[in-house]
C-alpha cells in the first residue's frame, strides 16, 4: 500500500522560511514526479511546481526564485523550500506523487496525494 505524508507546515513571519517535505510510503521502484499543489482560504487548489526523477522542473510565476523543489529518493522524499514567504503564501500545500510500481511483471505509474499541510503566512 502506498501512501504519501506531506510534514513541515507551520507558522512564519513574512519574510521568513519553510521546508515542507513530501514522503512516500510502501514497496514501489520509483518516484518519477513530485509536484506540490496548493490552496489558500477561499481559493481553488493552484500548482506550485514540479520536479521529474531526470531534473526537469517548472515552478508556477508566484513563486519562482522563492520556492525549490528538491529529492532524496532514498528516503522517498521530495521537499519544497520555501523563502521569502508572504502573506500570499498562506495555504494548505498538498504534494501529488507520480510513483512506478510492479505488480506480477506489469508497471504501473499512479499519482498518489498526500493531506496536506498547513501554512501560515503572518505576524
Amino acid at each position: 500500500q502506498v501512501q504519501v505524508m506531506e510534514s513541515g507546515g507551520g507558522l512564519v513571519q513574512p519574510g521568513g522560511s519553510l521546508k515542507l517535505a513530501c514522503e512516500a510510503s510502501g514497496t514501489f521502484f520509483s518516484i518519477n514526479r513530485v509536484t506540490w499543489y496548493r490552496q489558500g482560504p477561499g481559493n481553488q487548489r493552484e500548482f506550485v511546481g514540479y520536479l521529474t526523477i531526470d531534473g526537469a522542473s517548472k515552478y508556477a510565476d508566484s513563486v519562482k526564485g522563492r520556492f525549490t523543489i528538491s529529492r532524496d529518493d532514498a528516503k522517498k522524499t521530495g521537499y519544497l523550500q520555501m523563502n521569502n514567504l508572504k502573506p500570499e503564501d498562506t495555504a494548505i500545500y498538498f504534494c501529488n506523487a507520480t510513483i512506478v510500481r510492479r505488480n506480477n511483471g506489469l508497471w504501473f505509474a499512479d499519482d498518489y496525494w498526500g493531506q496536506g499541510t498547513e501554512v501560515i503566512v503572518d505576524t
